[in-house]
């Protein structure tokens, strides 16, 4: 109607802050906020990584400020929240806790604690932390939004992936659990769930073994574009969806996992094992 103007998407002109910015897909998110209007505080635990982001957004014309952040410690996460205060021209009104790390190779048991420990800590207790931080200054806020990276492994508990499912189902679940809580409070929360998106996870992260190949082969035959994935995940947030899963084979999983658990749990064992087998 005339005269009536449509609230602001929240991917839109945002005040924004990412974590794991440096490559990948906070990479792609930097660089999309930005191309639609907005200004962006990159973070990544590689200060050098996130200022080779901030160059890219400068060179298309943006603003942007790189910050170094462990997001598996609060007080840095703290620190980023403070950051964001004192160099972001407004208050954050959109937060991307996407910082992560792969892992793979070996069954339970046989994984080592240490890498238990500090999947969690990133994977895990990094979007607590960006949750914990950032929540309560958007609920007061009265708008924006959060997006937390999970993935599709956090329903789809494929073998040898076991503190990845672990922490990926964990940030589902605790993006479920805030939306709920910010119902009525003008922030929406989303859920990415993609499958393989071509970034630097393996080379980055600790997926030994047959399964390190067996990635590698499945990430060049059928991997998504960061790009195309935090497109999809941007437009989902305008549109208030909670879940977003921007390939086929995500949603597929998704609706077999809930009408054929059993049988589902079994094929992807039968997968697992007939797909290392063809490496030989």
């Amino acid at each position: 109607m005339f005269g009536i103007r449509s609230p602001k998407k929240n991917s839109t002109a945002a005040t924004a802050v990412v974590t794991g910015a440096g490559s990948g897909i906070g990479r792609a998110f930097a660089l999309e906020i930005a191309r639609r209007g907005g200004v962006v505080l990159c973070s990544d635990i590689n200060l050098e990584s996130a200022r080779e982001t901030v160059q890219l957004i400068a060179l298309a014309g943006g603003q942007a400020w790189a910050w170094r952040c462990d997001v598996s410690e609060l007080a840095e996460v703290e620190a980023l929240a403070a950051k964001a205060d004192e160099l972001l021209p407004a208050p954050v009104d959109l937060v991307i806790n996407n910082a992560g790390v792969g892992i793979g190779g070996k069954p339970i048991g046989e994984t080592a604690i240490s890498d238990w420990q500090w999947t969690l800590g990133i994977n895990l207790w990094g979007v607590i932390h960006g949750c914990h931080v950032f929540a309560p200054r958007l609920r007061k806020l009265g708008r924006g939004g959060i997006i937390n990276v999970a993935s599709t492994a956090s329903f789809s508990a494929a073998p040898l992936m076991g503190p990845y499912n672990v922490t990926k189902a964990g940030a589902l679940a605790l993006s479920e659990t805030l939306s709920a809580e910010l119902a009525g409070t003008g922030v929406t929360v989303t859920a990415l769930c993609p499958t393989l998106v071509k970034t630097n996870i393996n080379a980055n992260g600790r997926i030994v073994g047959e399964s390190s190949k067996l990635f590698d082969r499945l990430m060049d035959r059928f991997g998504m574009s960061a790009s195309r994935v935090v497109r999809d995940a941007l437009n989902a947030l305008d549109r208030g969806d909670l879940y977003v899963m921007p390939q086929f084979d995500a949603r597929l999983i998704w609706r077999a996992k809930r009408l054929i658990p059993r049988t589902y749990a079994a094929g992807t064992g039968l997968i697992n094992r007939f797909g290392a087998s063809r490496l030989h």
